[in-house]
């Protein structure tokens, strides 16, 4: 696994598995076999509506929770101060941990700049390792960064090989911002696992075409979710960082990117 260093100094894993749609015993398992196959970023959100099989997979998998990096998201059962602050002490029962690794604010509310100034105080009361924001965009984006008082650690959006938002990491990266990946693979908006270019530089690395699409983010320094209910495909997902792609293959695949959303989230 490899880990990149938040502006914060805290270290996060450039692959886990994300959650949205996992529920119940079977969610349960597969978190456990994530984990079992050496994930140690889990991803989850309010909004999943699964903190809670998150939270006891973590407990039953038996491994130390210093070694896992847990995030979490605030929603919209969270606008303003009072109402985040009892928003992260219920995500810290749910989850049964003490800390939250990483904190985010879901998507642009009317309220996130209340919402963030809880999260500051649970951060400082260490109650939060580190707070971002996901899914902020333009003038959201430029007006949250003026005005949070604490530059996000991450910050969490769609990116693939048709959207890469590559112009957007580079403006995150002056301000000191890490850049997450959600929809990797498309969440199937577009059939990436038969796209003739991945397909073709998959064979000539001998791998899959889901571990070329990880490796070109990966390489761009974006950190990736995927998310997969099979232990196959969490072991095929994590086997990535031995990939090195030709800056050919990089430029190649760079255009596939369509330069627009392909969920219309920020329409």
């Amino acid at each position: 696994m490899k880990y990149v260093t938040l502006n914060n100094g805290v270290q996060m894993p450039m692959l886990g598995l994300g959650t949205w749609d996992l529920r119940g015993e079977e969610g349960k398992q597969a978190i456990i076999n994530a984990l079992d196959v050496g994930y140690r970023l889990i991803d989850t959100a309010k909004m999943y509506g699964n903190e809670d099989i998150v939270g006891q997979a973590i407990v039953e998998s038996g491994i130390t929770r210093s070694e896992i990096f847990i995030t979490t998201k605030l929603n919209s059962s969270c606008l303003g101060y009072s109402q985040a602050k009892k928003g992260i002490e219920q995500s810290l029962k749910e989850l049964q941990t003490d800390y939250i690794d990483l904190l985010l604010i879901h998507e642009p509310y009317v309220k996130s700049l209340d919402m963030y100034k809880a999260m500051k105080e649970a951060y400082q009361q260490k109650k939060v390792r580190a707070i971002g924001i996901s899914n902020f965009q333009g003038q959201h984006y430029d007006y949250f960064i003026q005005n949070c008082g604490m530059i996000p650690a991450v910050h969490q959006i769609e990116s693939h090989v048709y959207h890469s938002q590559l112009k957007f990491k580079q403006r995150m990266e002056k301000d000191s911002v890490q850049m997450e990946s959600w929809a990797s693979f498309t969440e199937g908006r577009k059939d990436i696992f038969h796209e003739p270019l991945l397909m073709e530089i998959a064979n000539k690395y001998h791998k899959s075409v889901a571990q070329i699409a990880l490796a070109y983010l990966i390489q761009n320094g974006i950190v990736v979710i995927p998310k997969t209910i099979h232990k196959e495909r969490m072991i095929e997902n994590m086997d990535v960082f031995d990939i090195v792609l030709s800056q050919d293959d990089m430029y190649r695949i760079q255009t596939l990117d369509l330069g627009q959303s392909l969920f219309h989230w920020y329409d």
